[in-house]
């Protein structure tokens, strides 16, 4: 049974960007693919919560954020009583220690 998904209001800001990019650059094709592989990340993150990999910052990784690979994006989410929350989603490219101290604010 796969659990409620709450996007968060910063996580779907970047996936509209990443979306809007990909159907300027390369199309609507490549703007459906890369959102359509985002949201299987986010259905298996669902389905099976603990599938993702643990977040390298420890005090993170305590509180229980992982993330899911979707092509070259990363999906940073937790499971909050029986919800999987998504919090960011950015290119592997990311400067991960800022965005895990954005996390941890």
């Amino acid at each position: 049974m796969a659990h409620p998904i709450k996007i968060l209001e910063p996580a779907q800001h970047e996936l509209e960007e990443i979306a809007q990019l990909h159907l300027a650059l390369l199309g609507p094709n490549s703007a459906r693919k890369i959102t359509n592989k985002i949201y299987e990340a986010m259905e298996q993150a669902a389905l099976f919560p603990q599938s993702g990999y643990p977040i390298h910052d420890r005090t993170l990784r305590q509180q229980g954020y992982r993330c899911l690979l979707a092509g070259k994006y990363i999906v940073f989410y937790r499971m909050v009583d029986d919800t999987v929350y998504i919090y960011h989603i950015v290119h592997g490219a990311t400067d991960y220690p800022q965005l895990y101290k954005e996390l941890s604010e």
